[in-house]
């Protein structure tokens, strides 16, 4: 059974780098979590900076990325908050996300946040998601980079190519996943 993991807000954020996480997660490589705690920020900071895009657009990816990944939302988290201590309490949602769907890693941005000894007592590992990416590969070389292909071919306005969409993934910050997969 794959493990789980927890999409942190900050990793879903971008366009191209969600579009793969998702897309790992449905190959089934990993279960991915989030919770509307996570969302509620992904489409708050993608109003505030992004007023190009609609909110009913937003609404509408809120929509299909619960939908693509029914089992990935976590609820009945919020009574571990409270216990739980990290650099900057805001924060402690996403662990509590993690400790109540039994996630192995959490995959964020930010990982002064997560320090690994408070991670550790439950058993969880912050990862960068290019570091999430690169483990990924040396696993499934072939079902990650399908999943890129899926993403070039999903663009069709404007078309984009394999290799742009490993160009955005490198300015998002996955360098070395994209690095990897130039290969």
């Amino acid at each position: 059974m794959a493990f789980a993991v927890v999409y942190d807000a900050n990793v879903l954020y971008g366009n191209e780098v969600r579009d793969l996480l998702i897309r790992i997660a449905l190959s089934g490589a990993v279960r991915a979590h989030w919770t509307h705690e996570i969302l509620d920020e992904v489409v708050r900071n993608l109003a505030e900076n992004r007023p190009d895009i609609s909110p009913d657009k937003v609404s509408i990816l809120r929509e299909r990325m619960n939908a693509a990944l029914p089992g990935a939302l976590v609820e009945n988290y919020e009574a571990l908050i409270e216990s739980l201590k990290l650099p900057d309490a805001d924060d402690r949602h996403v662990l509590a996300a993690a400790i109540k769907s039994g996630a192995e890693v959490i995959v964020t941005s930010n990982l002064r946040d997560f320090p690994a000894d408070v991670l550790a007592v439950y058993g969880i590992e912050a990862k960068s998601p290019d570091d999430f990416v690169l483990d990924q590969l040396d696993l499934d070389e072939g079902t990650v980079r399908n999943c890129v292909h899926e993403i070039a071919n999903s663009r069709t306005r404007p078309p984009k190519t394999f290799a742009a969409i490993l160009d955005a993934l490198e300015r998002a910050g996955l360098v070395e996943s994209a690095a990897a997969l130039r290969d």
